[in-house]
């Protein structure tokens, strides 16, 4: 039943295009550490940028496990299911890397993304895609998206740009487990 792609092509992606939310698992190297999945949500946020390159915007949060396990071997899964129609779940393996706000090319891959709202982004977690498959998903429920939740966007548009780097400087410096996630100095004044 499942099949494996050499790339994203135009049908598999409008079909990620349709999906309201994607997951992301990460985990450190060797046998010990804390293996990682974030859910991921809200329209705008995810871009096939190439057929082999995909990319989605990181927002401040209260772990950086992506960030770090990226820093310590780059290995990323990018998973969608699709809760209504036809079922089905698409696998993005891969390399990754984080290109923080901060970072110059921030701004030229900002504009690959449908998202207007941009506080408290800080990174895009780019992705070269090594494998690229779809199984059945059989047993993933029918649901029905209502809505993008805003929350998180009108949470972040209070912060100040101070405010953001302190946050990543005293609570997204290292991983739960100890491994270096951003390198932000606190902002001072």
């Amino acid at each position: 039943m499942g099949q494996v792609f050499a790339e994203i092509d135009g049908k598999l992606h409008a079909w990620i295009d349709r999906q309201s939310m994607f997951f992301v698992g990460t985990a450190p190297s060797g046998a010990d550490g804390s293996i990682n999945v974030s859910p991921k949500g809200m329209a705008g946020t995810f871009a096939v940028l190439e057929p082999t390159r995909v990319g989605y915007l990181d927002y401040t949060g209260s772990g950086a496990e992506t960030i770090a396990h990226l820093r310590d071997n780059g290995r990323i899964v990018i998973m969608f299911c699709a809760f209504d129609g036809p079922p089905r779940i698409v696998r993005l393996h891969g390399r990754g890397r984080a290109v923080l706000a901060t970072d110059p090319e921030f701004a030229a891959l900002r504009s690959h993304f449908g998202k207007a709202r941009t506080s408290g982004q800080r990174s895009i977690i780019l992705v070269e895609l090594t494998r690229i498959s779809d199984s059945c998903g059989w047993s993933v429920p029918l649901l029905d998206f209502r809505a993008d939740r805003d929350i998180l966007d009108v949470a972040q548009e209070r912060r100040s740009d101070e405010h953001f780097h302190r946050y990543w400087a005293e609570k997204n410096a290292v991983s739960i487990d100890g491994l270096p996630a951003l390198d932000v100095e606190p902002a001072t004044g």
